[in-house]
């Protein structure tokens, strides 16, 4: 007979287990610790904060074009959910420099778990911008971890826009 603790003790290692092989699957970074997996015995936790590392100043959608450059488009699931689109439209060329930069990388992170998504569908990257196009990035979304009406945080340039839904 399993007692609740037992149960539980099952539960945290399964997450255990498949929160190291997402990291190993996907390249991505390693979920918190605070993070629950779905599967795993229990929901992950809500509101889940962007690791320290990757913080950017959080910036309203319209502030993201005096900080970046850019306005957001859209995030949206595509290729069957193993993707997120990321469109974004060019206001000031001369802001965007940050945008693919080796300190800012671009990235999604989804707010519930706080997993990183930032490895680009075949290396993908844009420039020089010209304004008024729209550009997209294509992520890779591991075993279609993020799915329409999740909400994410999107990093791009030096700034961050939180509670995007995506579509």
């Amino acid at each position: 007979m399993t007692t609740q603790r037992d149960e539980a003790r099952r539960d945290e290692t399964q997450a255990s287990a498949l929160r190291a092989r997402l990291v190993r699957v996907a390249r991505l970074a390693p979920l918190p610790q605070h993070a629950r997996l779905v599967g795993a015995g229990a929901e992950p936790a809500g509101d889940a904060a962007v690791p320290p590392s990757w913080q950017r100043t959080s910036v309203s959608a319209a502030g993201l074009a005096q900080t970046s450059g850019v306005n957001l488009v859209r995030v949206a699931v595509s290729g069957d959910g193993g993707r997120l689109d990321l469109r974004f439209q060019v206001v000031d060329p001369s802001k965007t420099v940050a945008l693919h930069g080796a300190r800012t990388p671009p990235a999604i992170v989804d707010e519930r778990t706080g997993l990183v998504i930032k490895k680009l569908f075949m290396g993908h990257s844009h420039g020089p911008y010209k304004a008024a196009v729209s550009y997209y990035l294509v992520f890779e979304n591991p075993r279609n971890w993020v799915h329409p009406g999740s909400r994410v945080t999107v990093l791009l340039g030096d700034a961050q826009v939180e509670h995007v839904v995506v579509a």
